[in-house]
């Protein structure tokens, strides 16, 4: 792939035709703009704090904005261009999108400065695009008479109301059932992941295997296809009934370990190390290895889950949501399956990230140049940003609208 340069002498209306054309082309710059810069904006500007929150903690407004926003910008673009693929019916574009679009903003603009008064109008925007996607998604899998849509329905119905039950905690100031939405949100978010890489690692990997795609050579084992998201959904299921510390602490390992059972879809050979199949891999290894720390934390052993909760969320959750940027960013406007420099520097760049985050809380004499917090957020938005430089001049041409589809 080479970096086309964004040509903006066709017009800002071509432009902004080619950016509505399907939710990817919308949603995943929007995404990666946010990722970037507002964790950034954080760090440097308010030092973690927010100048209108008063009333709530800087933590929940992070969470919230961090899983809702930057993660439910990537999930809006890629369901409302992939259920449709998957279910051969007519997407969203144009204005539907630009709808859509404006209810995220406007509660991403609420979030960047945690404006205590504006949480409920904050939570209604949200709720709308949420339900919206549940209901695109049911309605879907009602049409065609499938049942393969089930779990993003569930997944996205316990997104959507873990969501509303946290902005409910915020105006109430339960402290207790914040956390248990945030840990929700961590948990359908994960199985949302595990169906995606589900759908997606097969015929990644054999198309980099074989770029003629007249065979399959891969073939992934059937009980491993939706083990994680599966165990996902149990340990949502535990966390709604309120079970004990010990007891989702051992069904977090044990969906830690499905995560990471993963891992072997990546033993095809050397092809497994290139960065088109290593970041899917990679992705259930981190998101695994950080639900085991996680999970040991919860059934008692004295262990910094801060760094486990940060290896699950920015390694594995932030890995698999730029490599699906990266790859349904080529597929989708035409182009060959390979990474140029700008997208393997930005893998890079989240590895040093999530490395630079999670080192500290294992290491706590470690001093980095720039604080705790610094040097993570830039190599975090470095990461972002050389994404948005490498696709916007593809997602956003018109030339490739018409291109074939993943």
């Amino acid at each position: 792939m080479t970096v086309m340069p964004f040509d903006t002498t066709s017009g800002w209306r071509n432009i902004l035709r080619a950016a509505t054309a399907e939710g990817l082309r919308l949603f995943f710059p929007i995404a990666a703009l946010h990722t970037a810069l507002w964790p950034l904006l954080w760090v440097a500007g308010w030092q973690l704090g927010l100048p209108f929150a008063h009333n709530t903690l800087p933590a929940h407004w992070h969470a919230q904005e961090m899983l809702i926003g930057s993660f439910g910008a990537a999930l809006l673009g890629f369901l409302t261009s992939a259920l449709q693929e998957w279910t051969d019916t007519k997407g969203f574009s144009g204005r539907p999108l630009l709808i859509l679009a404006g209810l995220w903003t406007s509660a991403r603009l609420i979030g960047l400065f945690g404006i205590d008064a504006a949480i409920l109008l904050g939570g209604i925007f949200d709720q709308i695009w949420l339900v919206f996607l549940v209901g695109y998604a049911a309605c879907l899998g009602w049409k065609k008479r499938t049942m393969a849509l089930t779990g993003f329905v569930l997944l996205l119905a316990t997104l959507a109301i873990a969501a509303g039950l946290l902005r409910f905690s915020m105006l109430t100031d339960a402290y207790d059932l914040a956390e248990r939405a945030i840990r929700l949100m961590q948990y359908a978010f994960l199985g949302l992941l595990g169906l995606a890489l589900a759908r997606i690692s097969v015929p990644i990997t054999n198309r980099v295997l074989d770029p003629s795609e007249e065979t399959s050579p891969y073939r992934p084992h059937p009980g491993r296809i939706n083990l994680a998201p599966g165990l996902a959904g149990l340990l949502i299921a535990a966390e709604f009934s309120g079970f004990s510390d010990a007891v989702c602490g051992y069904l977090v390992l044990a969906t830690g370990a499905a995560f990471l059972d993963r891992v072997a879809e990546g033993f095809i050979g050397r092809e497994g190390w290139t960065f088109e199949v290593a970041g899917l891999w990679l992705s259930s290894l981190l998101a695994g290895l950080g639900l085991l720390l996680i999970g040991l934390g919860r059934i008692g052993v004295d262990i910094p889950t801060l760094g486990g909760l940060h290896l699950m969320l920015m390694g594995g959750l932030g890995f698999g949501v730029l490599q699906v940027l990266s790859i349904a960013g080529l597929l989708h406007t035409g182009q060959p399956l390979g990474f140029s420099r700008l997208t393997r520097a930005a893998i890079l760049c989240l590895l040093t990230a999530v490395a630079l985050r999670v080192t500290p809380e294992f290491w706590p004499s470690l001093i980095l140049p720039g604080g705790q917090y610094g040097p993570s957020a830039l190599a975090w938005a470095a990461a972002f940003l050389l994404w948005l430089y490498a696709y916007i001049p593809l997602l956003w041409s018109t030339t490739t609208i018409d291109q074939d589809r993943c």
